[in-house]
């Protein structure tokens, strides 16, 4: 069943609201992973602590707005007499005006430019935490495993011991 030209216009102009709330939304997003990754860095827990939490609470906008766009997607869809799943920017471009056209392709581009730079921020973020995730494990493993190598310690005489069990701090006098 097709809807007339102002229903669909209407349902094309919500689209457009929905997709620049997208946008600002992966903009957000990538301002958050150079935070975060500098936060990493100059490893402020408290800093990551209110990061998190600015992010928890944007959680439910996006998906409020994700909601609005599954719907608008369906309206669409039943407007055109489309299946749902075959409902895309691509496919709705061919059946607008070209002023909506225009506009709808104008959003599927920077969408898909932002999407690609989040991928690769991403990675980027992924990859430094990995790096921060391995050294640590190298840190305490070298720390816990210093009763294996038989270290050196010294005495408040001055003679000389190994240490081989595994504590942190010898503690002979």
């Amino acid at each position: 069943m097709k809807a007339s030209a102002s229903t669909i216009d209407s349902y094309v102009d919500q689209l457009l609201m929905v997709l620049d709330e997208d946008i600002r939304h992966i903009q957000d997003t990538l301002l958050q992973l150079d935070e975060l990754r500098g936060l990493v860095i100059k490893r402020d827990d408290a800093g990551l602590s209110r990061l998190l939490g600015a992010i928890r609470a944007k959680a439910d906008c996006y998906a409020a707005n994700e909601s609005k766009r599954q719907s608008l997607r369906r309206d669409l869809a039943k407007a055109f007499g489309w299946d749902v799943a075959q409902t895309t920017l691509s496919r709705l471009e061919t059946a607008l005006p070209d002023d909506k056209r225009a506009q709808v392709a104008d959003k599927k581009t920077e969408l898909r430019m932002l999407t690609n730079k989040l991928k690769k921020e991403h990675l980027s973020t992924a990859m430094l935490l990995s790096e921060c995730a391995r050294f640590n494990n190298l840190l305490l493993k070298s720390i816990f495993d210093l009763g294996k190598t038989g270290t050196v310690t010294y005495r408040a005489n001055g003679a000389t011991s190994r240490q081989t069990d595994k504590t942190l701090i010898n503690l002979h006098f």
